[in-house]
């Protein structure tokens, strides 16, 4: 899920619509009614934000910070024209990333990535990390994983949950927390045990490739991607 943040309607709902239309869950939120989400959101809605995109709202300097907090998850500004002061200032703050309007979904969606990737690198180099799940590789740009080296095809709702799994690979996800990835923190038209349909699925046919099951599932506590 990424959270859009801007003051302008026209530009927070365009967004919303070209991440749909890339199969990606979004909401769209003015700057008073974010942090007030921020603030009072509880950890499974938080751990579902995959980036933040902050657009024209004067506290944008000062949100970097809260954000860190309570979210791990790369943090993007979109700015107008291009303004070197403007842009280094926003570094200083501590924004991730900084994009000049317009910029398509999918450049947001591989800058995100980008980052997650940086700040996972150490993690990656553990070797508890690359054992037998080394085989799987999982590209979090939309294309489909592969074992090695022969594509996987997943539809998209089992390739999401696999990237949000292996993102948070060894830490317990609950079904909340898995769904609200998914589908958005803010959906209440699909039921939440979809999921567990999903996860059967995906399963199923990582161990018929791997020879193992990489997903760990204990009842009423969660799913978890373990090596």
């Amino acid at each position: 899920m990424y959270v859009i943040v801007d003051e302008r309607p026209i530009v927070r709902d365009g967004y919303v619509a070209n991440f749909f239309r890339e199969g990606v869950s979004s909401v769209g939120l003015l700057s008073s009614d974010f942090e007030d989400w921020l603030q009072t959101a509880p950890a499974t809605d938080l751990d579902a934000v995959q980036g933040f995109l902050l657009g024209e709202c004067e506290q944008r300097s000062d949100w970097p910070e809260l954000i860190q907090r309570r979210s791990r998850a790369p943090i993007i500004a979109m700015i107008e024209t291009r303004c070197l002061t403007e842009t280094l200032q926003l570094f200083r703050s501590g924004i991730d990333d900084v994009v000049r309007k317009p910029v398509h979904v999918r450049e947001i969606l591989a800058r995100t990535e980008a980052v997650w990737r940086r700040t996972q690198r150490e993690a990656e180099k553990d070797i508890a990390v690359a054992d037998r799940t080394a085989r799987l590789k999982v590209y979090f740009d939309g294309r489909d994983p592969d074992i090695d080296g022969e594509k996987i095809p997943l539809p998209r709702r089992e390739r999401q949950i696999l990237e949000f799994l292996v993102r948070n690979r060894g830490r317990r996800m609950t079904k909340e927390q898995v769904f609200n990835a998914v589908y958005g923190a803010f959906t209440d038209d699909v039921d939440e045990s979809v999921i567990e349909g999903h996860i059967s699925k995906l399963r199923k046919k990582l161990r018929q490739k791997l020879s193992f099951d990489p997903i760990e599932v204990r009842r009423y506590l969660g799913y978890a991607f373990v090596s």
